[in-house]
């Protein structure tokens, strides 16, 4: 969730909520589908059981936040991966099975996508877990009829036809979920905040500046840290950094010296957020340009600074993608694409990307 509980103070759940939720989700699954003679055995269970709880092991604090600042180059599902690898050495290999799946290498092609797909057990605990405790009714979708309606066909997992308006709803319930919650403007703009603080601690650790940090955020605020030297130590160190060491430090940094990293870390802290606008098309140069101008009145900055005050990016989310369908299984047997079967216009709308563009801006400085 980010900082999403900036805007809904009742985010405030935690990965490992959503990772045993997730479990439990995927034992009510595979009990469904064994129900309907797909034949699923113990060590292949095991290993889904084992695989969802541990899908989401290599995010970092603040959800995205450290993908995009202090870790370069590598995603939280390959450090999730090196964390599964890390176990099964220390488990003599019993983790075998459950990377074969999570990496999508076994040969049962329906064990995969209920760890990773459009429907997938990940998407049916988040949107009905952030729904509720943000409040945001859209999202409250019926994970318990969605997996009632599971079923594998010719090695692939599909809806039975009689849950069709389940499936409708869930795909809507996504969409709103992320304009409503996970794209929210002030959650967005507070998430950028953070990893511009990140970004300028780091750069001011690259110029051998001392920063009060937790040990843990200190190996990679002062280590390039990349796929290629993704360590043993350094996993090991990873595994050791949360909210609280990036919170705590920011805490400390509102006193720098550092202009910018001071400015920033009052901001979040005091809740002072950059202004932010969002339009279904990009800012032009010249008024992206005046709110430049304008805070250079203010304060004397450079070129590269004033990027951590003033910036224009694009958000992007397609609510359904036909490339990788949700099969329908008709009362005739065949397999239709959720986007054709359903009788919902807005439900092919739904497969298009939709894009738009903020730009953030200081109301003022401190």
């Amino acid at each position: 969730m980010g900082l999403s509980n900036l805007v809904y103070p009742g985010a405030n759940h935690t990965r490992f909520h959503h990772a045993i939720g997730c479990m439990h989700l995927m034992q009510k699954a595979v009990r469904v589908l064994r129900m309907k003679d797909v034949e699923i055995s113990e060590e292949e269970a095991n290993a889904l059981y084992i695989a969802i709880l541990l899908h989401d092991i290599g995010h970092g604090a603040y959800s995205h936040a450290l993908e995009h600042s202090i870790v370069n180059e590598i995603t939280h599902e390959e450090i999730s991966l090196k964390f599964m690898k890390a176990l099964n050495d220390e488990f003599k290999g019993k983790l075998s099975l459950a990377i074969q799946v999570f990496e999508g290498k076994y040969d049962r092609k329906f064990l995969y996508q209920l760890i990773s797909s459009q429907l997938d057990i990940d998407r049916l605990d988040y949107l009905k877990r952030d729904s509720f405790f943000t409040g945001v009714a859209e999202g409250n979708i019926s994970s318990d009829r969605l997996i009632a309606m599971m079923n594998v066909v010719d090695n692939e997992l599909v809806i039975e036809q009689k849950g069709i308006y389940s499936v409708e709803k869930f795909i809507i319930a996504r969409r709103l979920m992320y304009w409503q919650v996970y794209l929210h403007k002030t959650g967005l703009v507070a998430e950028n905040l953070l990893v511009s603080i990140l970004k300028r601690a780091k750069e001011l650790a690259t110029k051998g500046v001392e920063l009060p940090s937790s040990k843990a955020l200190k190996y990679f605020l002062y280590n390039p840290i990349n796929r290629e030297n993704f360590s043993e130590k350094t996993l090991q160190i990873f595994s050791e950094l949360d909210d609280y060491d990036v919170l705590s430090a920011i805490k400390e940094w509102k006193n720098n010296e550092d202009f910018i990293l001071s400015t920033l870390a009052t901001k979040i802290i005091n809740r002072n957020l950059l202004k932010i606008e969002i339009q279904e098309k990009p800012f032009t140069e010249d008024y992206i340009e005046k709110r430049r101008k304008k805070l250079t009145k203010l304060v004397d900055l450079s070129e590269k600074e004033l990027e951590y005050f003033v910036f224009s990016n694009e958000i992007k989310h397609q609510a359904y993608n036909t490339k990788k369908p949700i099969k329908i299984y008709t009362k005739k047997g065949k397999l239709e694409d959720i986007a054709k079967a359903s009788d919902q216009l807005n439900l092919r709308a739904l497969t298009k990307p939709v894009v738009k563009y903020y730009l953030c801006y200081p109301k003022k400085l401190k």
